[in-house]
This record gives structure tokens, sequence and C-alpha cells, in this order.
């Protein structure tokens, strides 16, 4: 067999092709499998989240659970189902009150002497949450009171289970947040109190 006719041959020989192109391809399709699991994953904790704050968030209406030892109870409730599937996770919870689902969100009112959409220094605001000063969101924090409308938030942090992360530059930890509205039983009547008119 002459050197041309044995390079021929080697360029027709097939055998092992499947084996480099597997190789080829291969890489792309674990960070495709770690990133898919990482999304589901994140999903089914972000889920379990969610149930767990609405269930705590029916709990938290109660006239009983109007209290900073109840709140800490409930907090331990939700993370210890979050830590059924993320073990590790550390979680921070906020409370705001409001008087009625409409100001969830809202602005503290204020005139808007200059006509340009912000409320700049000196102009007067409706201290509704009494806390001096003006804010963009008017809830009080804590439970608030009867009748009052609570948004309870939660936040929770853990470690990344799959390492997709670190193929695409992503952080190694995960942070999901949920938030449930509720509003307290009436178990007294509602205290609204008149907002002080401040100009600072």
């Amino acid at each position: 067999m002459t050197r041309r006719s044995a390079i021929c041959a080697i360029k027709r020989d097939t055998d092992g092709a499947a084996a480099v192109e597997f190789a080829l391809i291969l890489p792309l399709l674990c960070m495709l499998l770690l990133g898919m699991s990482d999304t589901l994953y994140n999903a089914y904790s972000n889920s379990v989240l969610e149930g767990a704050m609405q269930k705590a968030s029916r709990d938290q209406t109660l006239q009983v659970n109007n209290t900073a030892l109840a709140n800490a109870a409930l907090d331990a409730q939700v993370l210890q189902l979050i830590r059924g599937v993320a073990p590790t996770a550390t979680a921070t919870s906020t409370r705001k009150s409001y008087p009625n689902f409409s100001a969830v969100g809202a602005p503290e009112p204020f005139t808007d002497s200059n006509g340009d959409g912000d409320r700049d220094a000196g102009e007067c605001y409706d201290d509704i949450n009494g806390n001096g000063q003006w804010n963009a969101d008017r809830g009080a924090n804590g439970d608030g009171g009867a009748s009052d409308v609570v948004l309870y938030t939660m936040t929770i942090v853990y470690p990344r289970v799959f390492p997709a992360h670190a193929f695409i530059g992503g952080s190694p930890t995960m942070t999901l947040s949920a938030s449930a509205i509720m509003k307290n039983q009436p178990w007294m009547d509602q205290t609204i109190p008149t907002p002080a008119r401040r100009c600072t």
C-alpha cells in the first residue's frame, strides 16, 4: 500500500467519529442540564416559600399573633418549611401595615408646589406612618392593629445546589422573596390616627 492510498484509507475511516462528536457536545449538554436543574430547583423552592407564606399570613391575622414574639414564631415556621428544601437557607422578614388595601405601596400625599411630580425638600406632606419624614411607601413598620392591612414579606438566601453559576458567571447563592397581603381580624374598632402635616 502506497503512502497516498494509506492516507485516503484513513480519511475514509469513520470509526470513533461518534465519540469525537459526543466529546464536542458533552460540555454544552452538561451546562444545559445543570442550568435546567438549577432553574427547576429554584422554582420548587419558590413554590414552597409561597405556600409557607400563605399559611403564616393566615395565622398572622389573629389577635393572638399580633406580637413580636408571635411574629418570630411565624417566621421560624416559614423558615422550617423552606429548610426542608434548602437546609442552609437564611431568612429575613418585614411587615408593614396600612389602613386599607388601596394604601399598600402608595406614597404619603404631598403638595407638589413646583409641579415636577416629585416631593422636594420644603414641600408639605402628610406624615401618615408617623416616622417624621416623607416616605415613598406610607406603610408603618409592624403588624398594625385590628382591621389593618399587613404586607408580610420574607426573603430567603441559600447556596445554589447546582454549579451552573460557575460557567455563566452568576452568584453562588440564590435569593428568593415572597409577599402576602392580609387583613387583621376586627377584634376591636380600627384605629386610624390623624396624620401630622409637615413641611420640612
